[in-house]
């Protein structure tokens, strides 16, 4: 794909589905009296390098509050096993009436204080042709994120391009104990935005998932694995993401 005739069509693209083990209807949890899917909505909306904000859900009463709010909206099938397929049935539908797009980006419902530049940075990760899959690291900060297998780790190489993602701390510091390993390396997070080339996303809905993928439950050790090429941007903004109700509760009280 040539990217310097012409300028890039995006679509930022956001999955939200009713059903959740942890925190179910979570994308029309209420904060300070505005759901969490209008907040995630809106702050896309507010990134000038999207073309089209969309939302991409599975259920009804998702689809009606979404048009309520005077958001747009699309039905997918309940059946999908990850986020990524969601995105690319939207993106499907979207090119059936007409509605093409170079990039299509990936942004979690859960996240309602993305900032539009740190989507404005993941997009312009896609001025380099070689870029086929964007997304955002973080410096870690803390011995207790570095920890945390629930913070997914990253380690690239000098040009920014993803070796491996773990939920392990990596790399391992040889001959150090664990409570100095924060400050002999410098250690990166994943934050969890995605950018495709649209072409790419259409080939990695088709993949089965890679050993990596199943022992650690990262999606993106399947693109790794089949050899596809994800490039980071570093980014200093710090993300909240709202997993189950007490992690909501923090947010209200802090408020």
């Amino acid at each position: 794909m040539d990217f310097s005739k012409s300028p890039l069509r995006v679509a930022g693209i956001i999955p939200a589905r009713y059903a959740s083990t942890r925190f179910p209807g979570k994308p029309l949890a209420m904060i300070s009296g505005v759901s969490m899917i209008e907040r995630v909505y809106k702050q896309v909306s507010a990134c000038s390098l999207i073309n089209a904000a969309v939302v991409a859900t599975d259920d009804q009463r998702i689809f009606e509050h979404v048009k309520n709010f005077g958001g747009r909206v699309i039905m997918t099938s309940p059946n999908h096993q990850s986020g990524t397929d969601r995105i690319g049935e939207a993106i499907h539908k979207l090119a059936g009436v007409g509605e093409k797009f170079d990039i299509a980006v990936n942004i979690q419902g859960d996240e309602p204080f993305i900032q539009p530049a740190q989507i404005e940075k993941v997009i312009g990760l896609f001025s380099h042709s070689h870029t086929q899959i964007a997304t955002l690291i973080k410096k870690i900060e803390t011995e207790e994120e570095l920890f945390n297998p629930n913070v997914v780790k990253v380690v690239t190489d000098k040009n920014g391009k993803a070796m491996l993602f773990s939920r392990s701390p990596i790399p391992y510091i040889r001959g150090q104990q664990e409570k100095t390993w924060i400050n002999k390396h410098s250690f990166y997070k994943h934050i969890g935005i995605y950018a495709y080339q649209t072409q790419i996303l259409e080939q990695l809905v088709k993949l089965e998932p890679a050993p990596g993928e199943l022992a650690e439950s990262l999606e993106q050790l399947r693109w790794l694995w089949n050899g596809y090429a994800i490039y980071t941007e570093t980014t200093e903004f710090e993300t909240f993401g709202i997993d189950t109700p007490e992690d909501l509760s923090k947010l209200t009280n802090n408020s």
